[in-house]
C-alpha cells in the first residue's frame, strides 16, 4: 500500500510502498478515506527539535482520519465491516490509576498514533477496537476526518459553562475556529476571536462570531468597547500558545474568570500572576479529548446542526501531499484534507463511492 513515511532524520516526508498492516487481537483494519493535516504533522515534516527527540524512524505519520472498516478480529463487538469511522489517536494503557478510574485522557503512558506507532497517512491503518469511533448517523467523511482536532476544540470549549457568557478565543487556527463555532452554537453571548491573519479572521466571521479581531491593528479593550462590554470576559479559550496572547487574555478577564488553555507554547514564559491571584482567575490546561465523553459531545453537536464546513478550506489528493503541507504551513487557511479514496474532488466522479461514503449524506450547509 501507499503511505506517507518519515524515512530519514531530515526535513521531508516520502510517499512509498509499505506492507499493508495486519490487525492484531482486538483490533480493526480500516481503509483510510480522508486525513487531516495537524500541526504535529508539520513538526514531523520539518523534523524540528521535538520531532528529533520523539520519533523512532521509519514511521508512517498522521493521526486525523476517517475511513471504512474492512476487517474486524474475533471478539470485537459493535463494529461492522462497512462502518464509517474516525479514530481516537491516544492509545492508553488501561492499567494506571487514571485509566482504572475512567480518566483515560489522563493516562501517563499514552501512545500517540502517527507519533509513537504507525499512523493513518496510508491506504490502511489498524487501531484497537476501543479507539474506533463509529459514526451512527450520516457524517461527511471530510468532517469525520477532523474529529480529532474537533475534539480538542470541544474539550476546551466545554471545560466551563458558556451559556450567556462572554468568551474570548485567542488564535483563529482550525481548532480555534471550531471552538468559536461551538461557543456560538451552545449559546455564548459574545464570542470574540483574535489573530493576526486576515484570511483566518475572515473564516471566523463566517462562523458567526460577534467579533473577529486583528490584534495587530486593534486592542482587545477596543473590541470590548465596540460590543458594549462593561466588564471583562467570563471565559477564555487560549488556542495559540503565544505568550502575548495569554498575557492579553489574563488582562481582559473579569474577576472570577476562567481560562482553558490548549495552545502549546514553544518555551516557558512569564505571566502576571498577581492579576491571576487578585482577580481569582482559574487556568485549566487541556490536552486531547476526554475519552469518550468528548466524542459523544461532538456527534451530538453535529446532529443538532453545528456546521463545520467553513473550517475545511483546502482538499488535495494524497499524491499532492507536499502542496497540501505547504498550504497547511502557510498560516492562512483552515483545515487541509488529504483524499485517499481515489483523488482530489475534481476527479472524484471517476470513482465509485465506498459503502461508507455512500451512507454519508453530504450537506454543505451543515445538515445531514
Amino acid at each position: 500500500m501507499k503511505a506517507l513515511v518519515k524515512e530519514r532524520a531530515e526535513a521531508g516526508l516520502w510517499l512509498v510502498d509499505v506492507p499493508e498492516p495486519v490487525p492484531g487481537p482486538g483490533e480493526v483494519l480500516i481503509r483510510v478515506l480522508r486525513t487531516g493535516i495537524c500541526g504535529t504533522d508539520l513538526h514531523i515534516r520539518k523534523f524540528d527539535d521535538w520531532a528529533q527527540h520523539t520519533l523512532k524512524l521509519p514511521l508512517i505519520v498522521g493521526h486525523e482520519f476517517s475511513g471504512e472498516v474492512v476487517e474486524v478480529t474475533p471478539g470485537v463487538e459493535d463494529i461492522s465491516v462497512g462502518d464509517l469511522v474516525s479514530g481516537e489517536g491516544h492509545l492508553v494503557c488501561g492499567k494506571c490509576r487514571n485509566c482504572m478510574a475512567g480518566r483515560r485522557h489522563l493516562c501517563r503512558n499514552t501512545v500517540g498514533l502517527g507519533v509513537h506507532r504507525d499512523g493513518a497517512f496510508a491506504e490502511y491503518v489498524t487501531l484497537p477496537a476501543s479507539n474506533v469511533w463509529v459514526h451512527r448517523t450520516p457524517v461527511d467523511p471530510d468532517v469525520a476526518a477532523v474529529f480529532d482536532p474537533f475534539g480538542n476544540a470541544v474539550h476546551t470549549a466545554l471545560s466551563f459553562p458558556l451559556v450567556g457568557e462572554d468568551v474570548l478565543i485567542s488564535g483563529a487556527g482550525p481548532i480555534g475556529l471550531m471552538a468559536a463555532a461551538v461557543a456560538t452554537h451552545v449559546g455564548a453571548r459574545n464570542v470574540v476571536i483574535t489573530d493576526v491573519s486576515p484570511e483566518r479572521l475572515d473564516l471566523a466571521a463566517k462562523l458567526g462570531v460577534s467579533l473577529a479581531l486583528n490584534v495587530g491593528q486593534t486592542s482587545i479593550a477596543d473590541g470590548m468597547r465596540r460590543l458594549g462590554m462593561r466588564e471583562g470576559f467570563d471565559v477564555g479559550l487560549e488556542m495559540s500558545g503565544n505568550p502575548q496572547a495569554m498575557r492579553d487574555m489574563i488582562a481582559s478577564m473579569t474577576h472570577g474568570g476562567r481560562i482553558a488553555m490548549l495552545g502549546l507554547p514553544a518555551e516557558e514564559f512569564a505571566i502576571d500572576w498577581a492579576t491571576v491571584v487578585t482577580s481569582m482567575i482559574t487556568i485549566k490546561g487541556v490536552y486531547g479529548r476526554e475519552m469518550y465523553e468528548t466524542w459523544y459531545n461532538m456527534s451530538v453537536l453535529l446532529e443538532k446542526g453545528l456546521d463545520l464546513s467553513p473550517v475545511i478550506t483546502d482538499r488535495f489528493s494524497y499524491h499532492d501531499f507536499d502542496a497540501a503541507f505547504d498550504t497547511a504551513a502557510s498560516g492562512r487557511t483552515g483545515k487541509v484534507i488529504l483524499d485517499w479514496s481515489g483523488g482530489a474532488r475534481p476527479e472524484r466522479a471517476r470513482h465509485e463511492p465506498t459503502k461508507a461514503e455512500a451512507a454519508a449524506t453530504i450537506d454543505t450547509s451543515g445538515g445531514t
